[in-house]
């Protein structure tokens, strides 16, 4: 049984949403994010090694996996709005000041939150991101092409919904790798539900709209002051990236990582050199 000895539980939080949360371990605490199209479960692998000595808890994202949305508009799929509700888990959890590590959609939250909310991020982690608005800025045939979801999610309510809906596992499982069968359980019985498929949506329509209006915002005016590792998968998206740390130094100065030899889903492609990151970022490097 995958994240055998992690307990589940729900915390409702001030939007009205309600977020499911699992935990294990005892230590300083540290929060994990997962990516679309998946569930926490995609830290199986990483996650009860961690525990050993930290607090580990891992949360669905609003409206993913087991987790409930509260505002139904755009801006409450916002990353900002997202680390809020982190926040707000976290504190209820009697977390005031916790790490953060997120993958994918994840990890955009996750930066967000290390801006947001810098008193509360002791360490933050990124895998196989860019930030959002130097993704868009950067927008060209390639990436058209080989992330082409980015625009079709983001495209107007119910127009993806619809066409989701007629055959959820071909959509979600095309390119993917070979996902543990449990975990891919977890991650078929969510995106089988349309309220599930919404909440993915409105997380792609945030990105296009209020997310890059925040990046913008910040450009230049805000960086990240904690300890922060750069993952990315060098036969992933980001492989094609002549300069990932020198982008990701322009939002956090003291930004350090590297490539590992996988694709996107690091933290299942690659888990050991995945976890010994870090580690090594939450043991002070």
């Amino acid at each position: 049984m995958i994240l055998e000895g992690f307990t589940a539980a729900d915390v409702d939080t001030p939007s009205g949403g309600r977020i499911r949360v699992r935990r294990a371990g005892t230590g300083p605490p540290v929060v994990l994010l997962h990516g679309y199209p998946q569930t926490s479960a995609m830290w199986h692998l990483v996650a009860p090694a961690l525990a050993a000595d930290r607090t580990v808890v891992l949360a669905d994202l609003p409206g993913y996996g087991d987790s409930r949305a509260g505002a139904a508009d755009v801006a409450a799929a916002g990353k900002r709005a997202m680390a809020v509700e982190v926040v707000a888990v976290m504190r209820a959890l009697d977390h005031e000041r916790f790490a953060v590590v997120g993958h994918d959609r994840g990890a955009r939250c996750a930066y967000r939150l290390a801006l947001d909310h810098p008193d509360t991020v002791t360490a933050l982690a990124v895998l196989d991101v860019l930030p959002t608005g130097d993704v868009f800025a950067r927008v060209d045939a390639a990436f058209a092409r080989s992330a082409w979801h980015w625009f079709f999610l983001a495209q107007p309510t119910d127009l993806p919904e619809r066409m989701i809906a007629a055959d959820p596992d071909a959509f979600f499982l095309r390119g993917t790798p070979a996902f543990h069968p449990e975990a891919l359980a977890e991650y078929r019985r969510a995106w089988a539900r349309p309220e599930v498929v919404h909440a993915m949506c409105q997380d792609y329509r945030a990105g296009a709209g209020v997310d890059t209006g925040d990046d913008e915002a910040d450009r230049g005016v805000r960086t990240i002051s904690c300890p922060t590792l750069v993952l990315w998968g060098e036969r992933g998206p980001l492989g094609r990236e002549p300069d990932v740390l020198g982008l990701w130094r322009a939002w956090a100065p003291a930004a350090f990582g590297r490539a590992l030899d996988c694709g996107h889903y690091l933290a299942e492609e690659r888990p050991a050199e995945t976890l010994a990151a870090i580690r090594e970022l939450l043991d002070g490097r």
